[in-house]
């Protein structure tokens, strides 16, 4: 890293300044994942991250979970009706 040649006070102030915003900056994002992280970890959230991840999968496939299981049901229910 190269050592930044100063003229004058007020610059070597304004470095500084610039310096202490940013790492308020980065406090203040670190701050905000650390309450994101901690309200991501409650049980109600797992569970409805859990369940709606499942509704998804579930909510995509419906078509052919009906399409493969509706012929068995009708030819089920037909030779129920006969007496087989």
């Amino acid at each position: 890293m190269e050592t930044k040649k100063y003229a004058s006070y007020a610059e070597i102030e304004r470095d500084l300044e610039i310096l202490k915003l940013e790492k308020e900056i980065n406090y203040q994002k670190l701050v905000l994942n650390f309450q994101r992280t901690k309200e991501s970890v409650t049980p109600q959230y797992i569970v409805n991250g859990f369940f709606s991840s499942y509704k998804d999968y579930f909510s995509s496939s419906y078509p052919q979970i009906l399409q493969s299981i509706l012929p068995s049901v009708i030819s089920w229910f037909i030779n129920k009706k006969r007496g087989n």
